[in-house]
């Protein structure tokens, strides 16, 4: 039923509010072609007003051919070639976002291999949960997350990354930046927040659109340097030792221990741990997470399903340090949980039902081959000759550090000439970089094929001319 805001007291008639609101609904395709109208006593007996009013909006729309009238069946909506477009009313509404370019051969770093995504175990776990969880799916979450959840969490930490943490520290949320964001409520606006540079510019405005004062700090070939950290006056450092992003710098024992060093000399420093791809070490043993060397509760462990399942599940968590769990609970406790228990106790399931590792396990595999044909493309196109590789042995991304008579930008434009996206490093430089920096590329290798690299690589040596 047809239901507009009728303001009785104004100057414009009823009749004609009325007529102005069918008619906009039947513009902006509301109201579809051969749809029926109500009655004129429905539509009266619904607004409260009279058969006249409805009537008389009814027969100008009758005039204009926006309506039909068909014995004793009623108004139908009238289709017409061209119908005036009445003249908007306030600001004028923003254009759609154009389309991003598309590309054959995309090396983007923000997707990861949907083909590889278990459908069919998750789809069986979701009916398990609607079977089993229908009390619960639909109560209040608690407000750190599900229970079940937290506790595969602790679990999987435990054994794949060193990690001892008890289920209670374990706070689930929807993404990395809702946690980054509670963090700085959490740590204060008032500290001074460093972050890498290069690095993921993204966590850079997440952190500044909060409040926060936000310090780059520069890196050497072991990662962040603590002397420049030092120096900066910062509280909270936000890092990737792991695998930085985009360099791919592994951070040494001797560096993490420096880190931990700076952390511990003042009460209110805490380092942020984002170990976003941490599950994809290609050689070597896996390196215990920083997290796991702290014993002074100075380190805030973040990690997120978006590159080991998906990017559109939405589910973080983060590990808060005992003193920081206590305040969280007292001045944080009326959040409630961000992420819907149905994916919660999903992923639990997941996890527990040991499909989450054995996915893991799979998509290594699959990741390290398509790493390895594009290092064999780039070979058997010429590539090494003009450039190098960097960051090769974890994370899904490599790093080609090109020769210097090419400017980023401009190799960047060139290939997307040609049908390949890839990314220039300055798009990660919070500051100018260096001026004897050569020019770099980022090639994130998920969404392209082992059997495509090497077109891809010839369309790169077409556009390059090397």
């Amino acid at each position: 039923m047809l239901t507009p805001m009728l303001d009785s007291g104004g100057s414009m008639p009823l009749y004609e509010q009325l007529y102005r609101h069918i008619r906009g609904e039947i513009q902006a395709g509301r109201l579809a072609v051969g749809e029926r109208l109500p009655s004129k006593r429905a539509l009266a007996a619904h607004l409260k007003i009279s058969v006249v009013t409805v009537e008389g909006a009814y027969n100008q729309l009758l005039a204009e051919g926006y309506l039909q009238s068909q014995p004793k069946r009623g108004f139908f909506v009238q289709a017409a070639e061209a119908l005036p477009v009445p003249a908007q009313e306030g600001p004028p509404l923003p254009p759609e976002e154009p389309p991003r370019p598309g590309f054959q051969y995309n090396f983007s770093t923000s997707a990861v291999d949907t083909g590889l995504f278990p459908f069919a175990t998750w789809a069986k776990l979701m009916r398990e949960v609607l079977s089993q969880q229908e009390a619960t799916l639909l109560n209040s979450t608690h407000p750190q997350g599900v229970l079940q959840l937290r506790q595969a969490i602790a679990s999987h930490l435990y054994r794949f990354r060193g990690i001892q943490a008890h289920p209670a520290q374990i706070v689930v949320g929807a993404g990395s930046e809702v946690l980054i964001s509670l963090l700085v409520q959490l740590l204060g606006r008032e500290s001074r927040y460093g972050v890498e540079n290069p690095g993921y510019a993204k966590t850079h405005r997440i952190l500044s659109s909060c409040g926060a004062e936000v310090v780059p700090i520069p890196l050497d070939s072991h990662g962040l340097r603590v002397d420049a950290l030092e120096d900066s006056g910062v509280g909270v450092a936000h890092v990737t030792p792991s695998h930085h992003y985009p360099l791919g710098i592994i951070m040494p024992a001797a560096r993490r221990q420096a880190l931990l060093r700076w952390a511990s000399q003042r009460e209110d420093r805490y380092i942020l741990e984002d170990d976003y791809d941490s599950e994809f070490r290609f050689s070597g043993r896996p390196i215990p997470a920083l997290q796991s060397m702290d014993g002074g509760g100075r380190v805030i462990y973040l990690n997120t399903f978006a590159k080991s399942l998906a990017p559109s599940l939405r589910v973080s968590y983060m590990v808060l340090p005992p003193q920081l769990l206590e305040r969280w609970r007292r001045e944080f406790w009326f959040y409630a949980s961000t992420v819907p228990s149905f994916e919660q106790y999903a992923l639990a399931k997941f996890m527990e039902g040991g499909h989450f590792e054995r996915h893991i396990s799979r998509s290594r595999l699959r990741y390290k081959a398509r790493r390895e044909a594009l290092l064999a493309a780039a070979r058997d196109t010429g590539l090494t000759q003009v450039g190098s590789f960097a960051g090769g042995d974890a994370g899904l991304h490599l790093l080609l550090w090109m020769d210097r008579r090419w400017k980023e930008g401009e190799l960047a434009a060139r290939a997307a000439e040609v049908g390949v996206g890839v990314s220039p490093l300055s798009v990660c430089d919070l500051t100018p970089p260096p001026a004897d920096r050569p020019p770099a590329l980022i090639l994130g290798y998920t969404q392209v094929p082992p059997q495509d690299m090497t077109p891809a690589l010839e369309r790169l040596k077409a556009a390059w001319k090397f």
